[in-house]
């Protein structure tokens, strides 16, 4: 609806976002009919995916106890895809959203999953997915319970980096750093979870 109705306000020809920078600047456009309805398509491959996964899960008897985190990840990629949505369209109904509005629902959805990422148990397609953590549930347990804190801090990083009154250059950096330090330490954490344990054997 939002993006039938952008369409048909926009003079022929309007070219709209449909890329941001680390930093939250716009450095990719296409033209207004595919930029609105790219999102609705996305937003439509996402539930389809997300859908069928549960059904391929080699791990089934998991399912359940990683439901949480699983339906938390699901409804959020598709408030980014609604988010998306409105800030493309925002032009047609004469708004400028913020720049940096994507980065800072961005840092939110790594606060809230971090959240919801002790609640996972092993399997395929749902949390931390190392070598290690597939194959020990104590390590998984303690890898997404790192994670939880490490996905919440990165969040938190990007955040600041989006609402703080910074240079893009700048912005950029503390974005990438963010994902790192929610990304990188629990990886590292259940190899060593993992190698501690071997070494004691």
């Amino acid at each position: 609806m939002i993006a039938a109705t952008a369409l048909q306000r926009l003079p022929t020809g309007t070219s709209l976002p449909v890329h941001w920078n680390g930093a939250g600047q716009a450095n990719g456009f296409a033209s207004a009919d595919r930029a609105l309805f790219m999102p609705v398509v996305s937003a439509a491959v996402i539930s389809l995916v997300m859908a069928i996964l549960p059904r391929i899960e080699p791990m089934q008897h998991r399912l359940q106890q990683s439901a949480p985190l699983y339906r938390t990840a699901w409804a959020g990629l598709l408030g980014m895809m609604i988010l998306t949505e409105i800030v493309i369209a925002a032009p047609a109904f004469g708004l400028w959203l913020p720049a940096t509005l994507h980065l800072a629902a961005g840092g939110l959805l790594l606060i809230v999953l971090g959240n919801a990422l002790p609640k996972s148990r092993p399997g395929f397609f749902v949390g931390i997915r190392t070598p290690w953590t597939l194959t020990d549930p104590e390590n998984w347990i303690a890898t997404h319970r790192l994670g939880a804190r490490t996905m919440i801090l990165g969040g938190v990083m990007i955040v600041m980096a989006a609402v703080l009154p910074i240079e893009a250059g700048m912005r950029q950096a503390c974005v990438i750093a963010g994902i790192i330090v929610a990304v990188a330490p629990p990886v590292i954490y259940s190899w060593w979870f993992w190698h501690r344990r071997t070494v004691r054997r």
